[in-house]
């Protein structure tokens, strides 16, 4: 008996590096994306054994891998998963996972660190890369003993997908992964201190569901926690239950169909007119998985002055942070959506009053509607707009759309109609120029039945340019559009409204040949200089199975509108 002890025992002694991938497949991870170096050699070595179960995509700058696994992780919902190196590979990943913290994306970024005994002896790639990602992690891990390995990849998955989601890292030095020791993956987690709030309390939630049959004007205001949390179609039953007015933020576009008639566009700086008009003039806005950012709110003091607030959010230091919040509910926005429409069961009465009553509200913002509506005007030279609503139309509004930062990603906001969640991949705090394409690369590993394209700047393209090569390697179809007017877009747009026209370095006077360059990486390169050529391009591009680039020769001085200026309130918008 003694004997077969030792026997089960010794088969399942691993390596640290096998206990990494083992542990990866127990968590249900099918992609990895990554590049090697010195101090994760252990791990890239075990991963040839892997092959048939994980796919490792190899990126071209580490950057690109952390943007790629986070916009995997928008577009399929699963936990993105990072492996580098010690030093600067785990350095350049920061704005990535800066990026994927701000906009609470779930991410696990594994680095390798120097053995444990050179760990303070600014030994060859070292970097405390603990302390300089402790700021944008939801949490980090430096792993001092094999024997808590297999544990602290369990909890950094959970950390990861629980509660407001965000990047968790794990630094691993090169002697643990080459260390031995008895692998036993544990079923369940708790951590003391962590305990995400799922379920709204139901009082909150009873004065809620008053409220909102109590008041003349409401408005639901939602945010990117709608899509985190999967609950779409429960947003969608409440609102078509009261007629309830829907605007959006940037993040949570999808969340709610853009062509339905309850829908009235993204609000703040560049949001609709009907939008911004309706949360200024409601008398009670819900927001939903939304935080009140500046870029929504512009002048704090002046938004929705003259509505009661509630705010529906699993992240209760959310709650409160910017704006005074009359009804707070802390819970999962689908749970909560849930026990609403529940409270709200058999009320049929109160709602038909309800909505009765609130007819003369939706006719005034539909009048906002109709009176201002996202418009430019076409002449000989292509307009941003216009390619932005022909991608729309042939694709039919069922492509992915990552999009690169500026008003490249402004455009695509306002004129592309997104019907469905996880289906905008974009960078909404951090603001990050060259996510877009490496995001779009990941997206399209999560469904590579899908179209998926990058709306770009030229600027922003050449942030992560470079993965080109990566989407060719992979033969990943990805289109980029590039709005090609050779300037920083929208610093161009800022210096000509509030710097008096002083154009200073936002001009790119040399840009590459986009289509040469799409053609030296093995791609596809296409060009339009005018808008009748604008159409056949894009049909082109959607007829090739390869990557493609698409270079659109804009207006170069055409400017994002509505806009709002920084520090004013939203109501004070720029129209043209």
């Amino acid at each position: 008996m003694n004997h077969n002890r030792n026997n089960n025992t010794k088969k399942n002694l691993m390596t640290g590096s096998k206990i990494i991938i083992e542990s990866l497949i127990n968590e249900g991870v099918d992609t990895i994306f990554g590049y090697p170096g010195g101090a994760v050699l252990n791990i890239y070595d075990e991963l040839l054994n892997y092959k048939d179960k994980i796919k490792h995509v190899l990126v071209r700058h580490e950057q690109g891998a952390a943007h790629a696994a986070d916009g995997y992780a928008r577009a399929s919902g699963k936990v993105g998963v990072v492996l580098v190196t010690s030093g600067p590979g785990a350095t350049n990943t920061i704005t990535g996972i800066a990026t994927a913290n701000m906009d609470s994306v779930p991410m696990v970024i594994i680095t390798g660190q120097v053995p444990t005994n050179l760990i303070g002896n600014d030994a060859f790639q070292e970097a405390d890369t603990v302390g300089i990602t402790r700021p944008c992690t939801k949490h980090n891990y430096l792993v001092k003993d094999i024997k808590d390995l297999a544990r602290t990849i369990k909890e950094a998955f959970y950390i990861a997908s629980t509660g407001r989601p965000g990047p968790v890292l794990i630094d691993i030095p090169k002697d643990i992964t080459s260390s031995v020791y008895e692998f036993d993956y544990p079923e369940t987690v708790q951590l003391h201190g962590y305990n995400p709030t799922y379920f709204g309390h139901h009082i909150q939630i009873a004065k809620l569901a008053s409220e909102i049959l109590k008041a003349k004007k409401p408005l639901l205001y939602i945010g990117g926690g709608v899509i985190s949390s999967n609950a779409s179609a429960e947003l969608f039953e409440l609102a078509e239950l009261l007629d309830l007015p829907i605007t959006s933020t940037l993040m949570g576009l999808g969340g709610f169909p853009s062509c339905h008639p309850l829908f009235f566009g993204m609000l703040g700086m560049h949001g609709t007119y009907a939008a911004n008009m309706a949360i200024s003039n409601a008398d009670f806005i819900v927001a939903i998985g939304a935080r009140f950012d500046d870029r929504v709110t512009g002048k704090v003091e002046e938004f929705g002055r003259n509505a009661k607030f509630a705010h529906i959010d699993i992240d209760p230091s959310s709650i409160g942070k910017n704006v005074k919040i009359e009804i707070p509910v802390v819970g999962d926005v689908k749970s909560v959506l849930s026990s609403l429409l529940e409270v709200l069961n058999g009320r049929n009465e109160e709602i038909s009053e309800a909505k009765y009553e609130r007819l003369g509200w939706l006719e005034e913002i539909n009048a906002w509607k109709y009176e201002h509506p996202l418009t430019y005007k076409m002449n000989d030279v292509i307009k941003p707009q216009y390619v932005i609503e022909k991608i729309y139309e042939l694709t039919g509004g069922e492509a992915i759309i990552a999009t690169e930062v500026g008003q490249s990603q402004m455009w695509t906001a306002q004129f592309y109609k997104f019907k469905n969640p996880r289906t905008l991949l974009t960078s909404g705090g951090l603001g990050t120029m060259g996510f877009g394409f490496p995001a779009a690369i990941g997206a399209q590993m999560a469904h590579p039945d899908k179209i998926v394209f990058d709306i770009a700047g030229d600027g922003s393209i050449q942030m992560n340019i470079q993965e080109l090569a990566t989407a060719v390697q992979y033969n990943l179809p990805v289109k980029i559009a590039i709005i090609n007017n050779n300037f920083l877009g929208m610093i161009r747009q800022w210096q000509e409204l509030f710097y008096h026209k002083r154009y200073s370095f936002s001009e790119m006077n040399v840009n590459p040949d986009f289509v040469k360059l799409a053609e030296a990486y093995g791609a596809v390169g296409l060009r339009a200089k005018d808008p009748d050529d604008v159409v056949p391009v894009i049909e082109k591009a959607l007829s090739i199975k390869r990557p493609v680039i698409m270079d659109f020769i804009v207006d170069r001085e055409e400017s994002v509108y509505p806009m709002v200026a920084p520090g004013s309130p939203i109501t004070g918008m720029l129209l043209v």
